[in-house]
């Protein structure tokens, strides 16, 4: 029993040795930001860094632990989605799902539960929350009226 018991601790640390050359999220260098959207206000942004920017745009911060695999996958692939969504420093592309910024949020969707635990400055309280909503509807109106616009046009279209 020992000899086998041995045996799983050094084929574990083996295993995890040998995941540690698979490069994926580990000594990531991110694109460099392109254009912010225009903020309502300093606090606008200060809130949407706090909660937002480690998964949705092109300065996440990463903690030690996020060079680690398999750590490293999944932080990389949290990051890749999140910035597939929405990404702050990339305001010069589109950001098709900017129209639920606030709403995922009011929701309690955003930031993820599973995130918070590790992250407490991205927990907001529920004031933060709302003058969260309330800057980013107002930073956002830009990228707001063309998903809105789409939305009427696409309503018109299937009434008709």
């Amino acid at each position: 029993m020992r000899t086998l018991l041995r045996r799983a601790v050094y084929g574990s640390l083996v295993a995890f040795g040998l995941i540690q050359l698979v490069p994926y999220g580990r000594g990531v260098v991110d694109p460099p930001v392109t254009k912010e959207p225009s903020w309502d206000s300093p606090r606008t942004r200060e809130l949407a860094v706090r909660a937002c920017f480690d998964c949705h745009s092109r300065t996440p911060r990463r903690p030690w632990y996020a060079q680690v695999a398999p750590v490293s996958w999944l932080v990389q692939h949290d990051i890749e989605e999140g910035r597939e969504h929405l990404d702050f420093s990339a305001w010069d592309q589109p950001q098709r799902d900017a129209h639920e910024a606030g709403e995922t949020i009011e929701e309690g969707e955003m930031p993820p539960e599973i995130y918070l635990p590790l992250h407490p400055e991205a927990q907001l309280s529920q004031s933060e929350k709302a003058e969260l909503v309330r800057g980013l509807q107002a930073s956002l109106a830009d990228a707001l009226r063309p998903a809105r616009r789409g939305a009427r046009e696409r309503r018109e279209r299937d009434d008709d």
